[in-house]
């Protein structure tokens, strides 16, 4: 029995990766390491002969965190895990089994929801505008993962879309449904509903299947669907090899079907589970852990965090109000323009917001600072145009003899499309353009000795492929939803006010802690200091409830234009 895949887990880490048999689910708060955990689990689990790689499913819900996990199973030394999102297992074994059910080919998957439903729109003499159609499309998204037929969704949602009356959403769900049919297509939940339905109805599928698999390891499980754990079922069949991984305090995708009760109640819905908790997080300094720990105290699920490395100087989060939006940016503007110029990395900082429109008077100020800043979940790098256009230059210049060293051929073929010694002093298009290529200079930089323009560009394709896109040396600005999952050393959070966070259109009691946890998860990315802002604004607005359930025990209000009990003691 070999411990080596045990080798730099701490306690708890190493107890649940030794639990290799029955059901286990692992409650992971943030930055307690729980990829970690869970490679270094399959890995124990390889190497004790217990698992055959072949037949271990990891299962996650994004392409990423399933190349991560790939990726770290691979420095484990352990190949052949099949580390994918629920959405390409499922797809895969449509394809695969489908031509023997049916006799031909599976259906083709639509690329666009809110295309198709315009031209149902069309069918049924409807003219509606993209916003609608975007709203009935995530409707639509949310009665398949809920597992709801359309009748009981419009029991569930009587009040329609905007001006759109619950009957007249039901006519296009349905005109929707008949023209995918005629199409023979299936979009992104039918994906799910299909397969499923395929392991219900052909036991020969079924049973293939659980041939194939028989150890299960899910991450995230906070934000497992009905259907999706409705799937996981199907695939387990009368298998008790299962182990989950989650944090109820990141609960933040309920709007889209998720549901925390599966990992809460996972203990009795799985008779003789084992649970393990970690609660040392390795991420973040202990004053941005007591203000996390102090916004989710007594909530379903909630861990109490401890730092695994305690800070120096304990210092507290900040938090600032101002007049308006505008003095509000300036400032956060200013601040980071300081943390730049005292030496701290661009990206290691991340200014984070509630929503999209947020965005706007940041990155303008922070532009007018000379300050490179790239919002995450906009365009991806390797679909850049000045990247594509250096890619292409590479993979041409690569079938000629290099006339200087690896590194300085990439140098002079990217000097040639525009990288120059200093950056551009203006934010804007041309400091992208000048960031990226500067990124690809620090690939090739970073590639090793024996690199080629080949084997770079050949590196640079498969990045491209499967999602992988670097660093680039620039402030990230993020929505508190796109960052999860990710950490910076310094974290701005803007706008944590009523109205902001929580966002105006949360009322009920569930949908205002929706909104706490989100919250949380922008306050535990944040390694060594946090600051908190928020704007009075027009609308004169308040500071946020959380800042009071916080407390001024784990809070420093900055400057004096904060009202008084901006961040009073908790009334909870």
């Amino acid at each position: 029995m070999s411990d080596a895949a045990l080798e730099g887990l701490d306690e708890q880490q190493r107890e649940a990766a030794r639990i290799l048999r029955g059901p286990l689910a692992v409650m992971a708060g943030a930055g307690t390491g729980k990829t970690r955990v869970i490679t270094h689990r399959i890995a124990h689990g390889v190497d004790t002969g217990a698992f055959s790689p072949g037949r271990v499913m990891a299962l996650t819900f994004t392409t990423k965190a399933a190349g991560e996990m790939r990726s770290r199973l691979r420095a484990l030394g352990v190949g052949g895990v099949a580390a994918r999102t629920f959405h390409s297992t499922a797809l895969a074994q449509l394809n695969f089994f489908w031509p023997t059910i049916a006799g031909d080919s599976a259906p083709t998957i639509i690329d666009n929801k809110v295309r198709l439903l315009a031209h149902a729109a069309d069918t049924i003499g409807m003219s509606l505008d993209t916003a609608t159609l975007r709203d009935v499309a995530a409707g639509i998204e949310w009665r398949k993962v809920t597992m709801r037929s359309i009748e009981a969704y419009a029991h569930a949602r009587p009040d329609g879309v905007g001006r759109l009356g619950v009957e007249r959403v039901v006519d296009l769900q349905r005109a929707y449904e008949k023209l995918k049919d005629e199409r023979r297509q299936l979009d992104f939940e039918d994906v799910l509903l299909a397969c499923a339905g395929m392991l219900e109805a052909e036991p020969r599928v079924a049973r293939a299947v659980h041939e194939q698999y028989r150890h299960f390891t899910v991450d995230e499980f906070q934000d497992v669907s009905p259907l999706q754990n409705r799937l996981l079922e199907l695939w387990l069949g009368d298998r008790r090899d299962l182990a989950v991984v989650g944090d109820a305090s990141q609960t933040i995708y309920s709007f889209a079907g998720a549901d925390a009760r599966y990992l809460l109640e996972f203990e009795r819905r799985h008779e003789g589970a084992a649970v393990v908790r970690l609660d040392v997080n390795y991420r973040s300094d202990s004053g941005v852990l007591a203000a996390a720990n102090e916004l989710m105290r007594d909530r379903p699920g909630a861990l109490h965090l401890t730092a695994a490395h305690a800070a120096t100087d304990h210092a507290l989060p900040t938090v600032t109000a101002f007049n308006d939006d505008d003095a509000e940016a300036r400032e956060v503007a200013s601040r980071v323009t300081s943390q730049i110029a005292a030496g701290i990395d661009p990206r290691t900082i991340a200014v984070l917001y509630r929503s999209h429109a947020q965005s706007a008077e940041i990155l303008s100020a922070l532009a007018l600072r000379g300050v490179a800043a790239g919002v995450l979940g906009g365009r991806r790098f390797f679909e850049m145009p000045e990247v594509r256009q250096a890619v292409l230059a590479l993979r041409g210049a690569a079938v000629a003899p290099m006339q200087a060293g690896f590194v300085e051929t990439v140098r002079d073929v990217l000097r040639s499309l525009g990288l120059t010694a200093d950056p551009p002093e203006a934010g804007g298009a041309l400091r992208d353009a000048w960031e990226a290529r500067a990124a690809l200079l620090r690939l090739a930089e970073e590639a090793g000795p024996t690199a080629t323009l080949r084997t770079f560009t050949d590196d640079l394709m498969a990045r491209a492929k499967a999602g992988e896109d670097p660093a680039m040396r620039t402030v990230t600005l993020a929505t508190l939803h796109a960052a999860k999952g990710l950490e910076w050393d310094h974290v701005h959070i803007i706008g944590v006010a009523e109205g902001l966070l929580p966002i105006s259109y949360a009322s009920t009691f569930e949908q205002i802690d929706e909104e706490r946890r989100l919250a949380y998860v922008g306050i535990t990315r944040a390694s060594r200091t946090l600051a908190l802002t928020w704007a009075r604004g027009a609308r004169d607005r308040q500071p946020s409830r959380f800042l009071k359930e916080i407390g001024t025990g784990n809070l420093r209000e900055v400057g004096t234009r904060a009202p008084r009990g901006a961040a009073s003691r908790r009334g909870r």
